[in-house]
Formats: structure tokens, C-alpha cells, sequence
């Protein structure tokens, strides 16, 4: 009879010692057989990438090499939709808390919260609940995130007529899709921007989802126009 592969979290977070504390939690208190620490981004994904699943469980800091906001994570979940992927953080700033939530983490923890509470919220998303801070006791009177507007080229290369209302980029994002638009590949992106291939992905990924496109030509000709304005 086979065995269930045992499961595997990561944190990622450029505080050893915070690392070390996590461990602890996840291994004690949930039994994960392995947790992998990264403390950036970029190597975060690249793990993600190699262990593509095995790891089921998935904490961020906001505030760590490569990381440009809650937004970041947008890609993340689109690239591994797997991965339960929560954000561990200091910051408490109500946009970033609404920002996470609505890139669709599976909870935002405040570091300050203390480890019986923050095993409580592990133990939630875990469980498939979304865990959400009691500082934000208040979801309503959020205002609409930034946007812009763009016309969707047709075959005249002058718009369908059609307009299309996407996120305002990060600015990561408006790095790989300018040299998107000048037809550069993964390879070359990573190395212009000094990116793992696999974070690179991941932007791409989201930039695929906020352009509402299916693929990298599409994608290189709304980028165009976009950046021109």
C-alpha cells in the first residue's frame, strides 16, 4: 500500500530567527516532515517551482527581498493554486491587509500576534478557513484599487471599440511587460532584470490575468499601447 507523501510548508521570510519560530509551530504542531525556508521572493518561487506539489502550505513576508506588495502574491496563486499561501508580516496597514485579501490569500497574520495565536491562524487556513486579523474588524468603506484604461487592438491595429479596465501594475510587472513587448523570452527577462526564470513566470502569469489575454503575443500587443500612453 503506498504512503501519503508527507507534507511540506515553506516560509518565506529574510528574519532567521522568525524562521526558526515558524519551524517549530509547523513541525510541532501540524506535523509537516519538512519546512523550507527561502528569505525572498525569487528563491521562494523557485522552490515552489522545483517542489511543484509537495508543498501544500506556503507563508510570506511582505517585507523581504523581491517582495513589492501583497500584490506580488497575485501571481503566486495563479501560478499555484494548490498551495494554501498566507502572508506573516509586521505590517498591519488596512490597504495591505484588503490588498492580500483580494488577491485571494488565505490569510493575513500580524507577527505581533504571538505564537499561540499564530498557530490558531495556521491551524485555520489549514483547515480552509480565510483567517483575517481582528484589526480589521471593519471590511466596509474600502475604496477601489487603482486602474487604468487601454483599447484592445483590432486586425487595423486602431481598437475593437472594446476597453479594457485592468490593475494597476507593479512596478516588476511593468518591467517584464516592457521587455515582453520587445519580444524578449523568460531567459532573457530573468537575466535583464536579474529574476529567477520561475518568478518571471509568475509575473508573466499575472500579467496574462490583469490584461485578460491567453497569451504572450496577445499580451506584447495591449502591453504596447499601454505603455506608450
Amino acid at each position: 500500500m503506498t504512503q501519503p507523501t508527507p507534507p511540506v510548508a515553506l516560509i518565506a521570510d529574510d528574519d532567521d530567527f522568525f524562521r526558526l519560530a515558524v519551524v517549530a509551530i509547523l513541525t510541532r504542531s501540524f506535523g509537516f516532515a519538512e519546512v523550507i525556508e527561502t528569505g525572498s521572493l525569487d528563491a521562494a518561487v523557485d522552490q515552489l517551482s522545483t517542489r511543484r506539489g509537495a508543498v501544500t502550505l506556503a507563508l510570506f513576508d511582505l517585507a523581504m527581498p523581491g517582495m513589492e506588495g501583497p500584490g506580488s502574491l497575485s501571481a503566486v496563486r495563479e501560478c499555484f493554486p494548490a498551495v494554501k499561501v498566507a502572508v506573516v508580516s509586521a505590517s498591519t496597514e488596512r490597504n495591505k491587509i484588503l490588498t492580500a485579501l483580494e488577491v485571494g490569500v488565505h490569510g493575513y497574520v500580524p507577527k505581533g500576534i504571538g505564537s499561540a495565536e499564530l498557530t490558531r491562524a495556521v491551524g485555520m487556513i489549514l483547515d480552509g478557513q480565510i483567517f483575517v486579523p481582528a484589526c480589521l474588524a471593519v471590511l466596509d468603506g474600502a475604496g477601489p484599487r487603482p486602474s487604468f484604461e487601454a483599447r484592445i487592438p483590432g486586425p487595423d491595429g486602431r481598437g475593437d471599440g472594446r476597453s479594457l479596465r485592468i490593475p494597476d501594475l507593479t512596478p516588476r510587472q511593468r518591467d517584464v511587460l516592457a521587455l515582453l513587448v520587445e519580444g524578449r523570452s523568460n531567459k532573457e527577462i530573468a537575466r535583464r532584470l536579474q529574476l529567477g526564470e520561475g518568478t518571471v513566470k509568475v509575473h508573466m502569469a499575472a500579467l496574462l490575468r490583469s490584461l485578460g489575454v491567453q497569451n504572450r503575443a496577445a499580451a506584447a500587443v495591449v502591453g504596447a499601447r499601454l505603455l506608450a500612453e
